[in-house]
C-alpha cells in the first residue's frame, strides 16, 4: 500500500512538473507575441520620427540656400556626385557675370536644363555634415542619406542661365522668371516625361531649385517604385522632373522620399529684402 502511494505521488510529480512546462511554453509564446506586436509599432514610430526629423534638416537647408541667394544674388552650383567637391560646390564652379555656368560633373544628363548632384552643406556653412562635407538625412547611412540638390539651368527672358551667375535673375526680370517652366515636381512618375508632370499631376513646374532625400530604403533602391527612382536619377539620366507623394510604407507602394522646393514667390520676397532685386 505504501509502493502504491508513492508510486501515485511520483506521478503526481510528474504530471504537476510537465503541467509546469506547458504553462511555461505557453507564457513564452505570449510574451513572444507581445513582443512582436510592440515591435512593430516601435518600428513605424521610430520611421515617423526620422521622417519628421528630415523634413526639418530639409527646411534648414531650404533656408540655407535662400540666405546664400539673400547674399550673392545667386544659386551655387550642386557638389557634385564623385566627392571631388567635399561638400563644396562641384570644382570648377564660377560665378561672375560673364561665366555663370556650373561645371559638367553636375549637368544633368537625362535632359538639358538642369545641375543635379549634392547640397553643398560646406559652401553654406550648413551643420551637420559628414566626415567629408555633406549634409546626410536623419536616416544616416553616410551616402546614401546625402541630402540631394538639384538647379534649374534654363535660360529665362534673354539671360543665359540666370540662375547660378551673378547678376542673372535681375537680367532675366521677375515676371519672366515667374512665368517659366522650370523644374517639375509631380504627384506621381506615371505620364511624366523629361522636362514636365502629366497633366494635372504638377505640384509646380516652376520651381528654380530641389532639395529632397531619398528616404529611409535609399540603399534598396532595385525594389524601389518608379516614383522613387525618378528621384534617384543619376548624372547620366537626371532631368528636370521630381515627385512627391504621402509616405506609404505599403509593400509595393513604398514612397519614404522627402522634398522641398524655392519657387518664384518666395525667392522674390527674401531678394527684395535683401536689395537684389528689383
Amino acid at each position: 500500500m505504501i509502493a502504491t502511494a508513492c508510486t501515485s505521488f511520483n506521478r503526481g510529480r510528474r504530471a504537476s512538473a510537465g503541467f509546469n512546462l506547458v504553462e511555461l511554453a505557453i507564457a513564452a509564446l505570449v510574451m513572444a507575441l507581445l513582443i512582436g506586436g510592440l515591435i512593430v509599432p516601435l518600428q513605424t514610430q521610430m520611421e515617423g520620427r526620422r521622417i519628421d526629423e528630415t523634413r526639418r534638416i530639409l527646411d534648414q537647408a531650404r533656408e540655407a540656400l535662400l540666405g546664400y541667394v539673400a547674399a550673392n544674388g545667386y544659386f551655387p552650383c550642386p557638389a557634385d556626385y564623385a566627392e571631388a567637391s567635399a561638400g563644396q560646390e562641384a570644382v570648377g564652379s564660377v560665378h561672375s557675370v560673364g561665366a555663370g555656368a556650373c561645371p559638367a560633373s553636375v549637368i544633368g544628363g537625362g535632359a538639358t536644363g538642369v545641375y543635379i548632384g549634392y547640397f553643398p552643406a560646406a559652401a553654406l556653412g550648413f551643420t551637420p555634415v559628414d566626415a567629408q562635407g555633406y549634409a546626410l538625412d536623419a536616416w544616416g547611412f553616410q551616402t546614401i542619406s546625402r541630402l540631394r540638390y538639384a538647379v534649374s539651368s534654363l535660360n529665362v527672358g534673354g539671360a543665359t542661365i540666370p540662375f547660378v551667375r551673378a547678376n542673372g535673375m535681375r537680367t532675366a526680370g521677375m515676371s519672366a522668371i515667374q512665368a517659366a517652366t522650370l523644374l517639375s515636381v509631380c504627384s506621381t512618375q506615371t505620364g511624366s516625361t523629361g522636362s514636365a508632370c502629366a497633366a494635372g499631376t504638377a505640384l509646380t513646374s516652376n520651381a528654380i531649385a530641389v532639395i529632397w532625400s531619398l528616404g529611409g530604403n535609399a540603399g534598396s533602391l532595385a525594389t524601389a517604385t518608379v516614383h522613387e527612382l525618378e528621384n534617384a536619377e543619376t548624372l547620366g539620366t537626371a532631368d528636370r522632373v521630381f515627385v512627391q507623394q504621402v509616405t506609404s510604407n505599403v509593400p509595393g507602394a513604398v514612397f519614404d522620399d522627402q522634398l522641398t522646393w524655392i519657387g518664384p514667390s518666395l525667392l522674390f520676397s527674401r531678394m527684395i529684402a535683401a536689395g537684389m532685386l528689383p
